[in-house]
């Protein structure tokens, strides 16, 4: 009896699988199978149409030049160059090694900033002015020109005068820089914003005297309103420099640099890095 079971058992799944009487495949006959296959290849082709044509809407309402909706920041986005690794620039004074990748980072950023570049790219523009330079109804503007930001505008932080920027006598520069966000006009009224920097207040003794290139650390009404990668191929962000004088050696310094405006009244708690940027600073001698 166990083996006609077990034979019975074989039988019934292999007439599952491919049933010769039936000339069924798996419980459906070829028919059977062309039907729901045929049910499929129409649902998914359907689906697929369904997404490419909401696709195809959904670009139509893109604008290649600027984002058709954004979160328009209150307060832009600062970063500092040479950043280092956790905003953190550490270096001894008489190993070369430790400090001239910071000198090399600074080297490469400036590239684009060569008063030569600048010339052939760049327009000279009224200072303490926005740059308006809006669309006639559908007619683009554009390219839109851009501002000219030439590298010895940082003076004693441009890598010309001092190419080492001071860091093999450890007064370093840092360059800061603001996010580029479209449309924003980081000021009024003719006033620029400008740059200050500080200790915390465990480091106050121990930062000493800060210089600024350009003088004040302004960031130029001229280089705002930004248009976009696109209509303005050319935009060169302005920099502050700042250049410590003379801070005390082998201690850290947690120093903080922030944005000051007359449209920026608040920061935010949530996010360090706008309208401001924290780094340490440690010169070892």
């Amino acid at each position: 009896m166990a083996k006609e079971d077990e034979k019975k058992e074989s039988g019934t799944w292999k007439d599952f699988f491919w049933n010769p009487r039936t000339h069924e495949l798996l419980g459906r006959t070829a028919s059977s199978w062309g039907l729901i296959l045929l049910f499929y290849l129409v649902f998914y082709t359907f689906l697929a149409g369904v997404f490419c044509l909401t696709m195809y809407v959904m670009l139509l309402t893109l604008d290649d030049y600027q984002p058709t909706w954004q979160d328009r920041l209150a307060t832009p986005g600062m970063m500092i160059r040479p950043k280092g690794e956790a905003l953190e620039i550490i270096y001894d004074l008489k190993s070369t090694e430790t400090w001239e990748s910071y000198v090399q980072a600074l080297d490469s950023f400036l590239k684009p900033y060569n008063n030569s570049q600048q010339a052939v790219n760049n327009d000279d523009c009224t200072p303490d002015q926005f740059n308006i330079q809006e669309d006639s109804g559908n007619v683009r503007n554009n390219p839109k020109r851009s501002c000219r930001f030439n590298r010895t505008t940082l003076e004693d932080c441009s890598g010309i005068t001092d190419r080492l920027y001071g860091y093999q006598e450890g007064k370093p520069c840092i360059l800061i820089k603001l996010n580029r966000v479209i449309g924003m006009k980081p000021g009024k009224d003719g006033q620029s914003p400008y740059v200050t920097c500080g200790a915390k207040k465990e480091d106050a003794e121990s930062i000493g005297e800060i210089a600024y290139f350009p003088p004040n650390g302004t960031f130029n009404l001229m280089y705002y309103p930004y248009y976009g990668m696109k209509a303005q191929v050319n935009y060169s962000q302005p920099l502050v420099a700042v250049k410590f004088m003379n801070i005390s050696f082998n201690t850290d310094v947690n120093v903080e640099c922030k944005i000051n405006s007359n449209t920026i009244t608040e920061f935010s708690e949530r996010d360090k890095f706008a309208g401001r940027v924290s780094f340490k600073l440690r010169i070892n001698t």
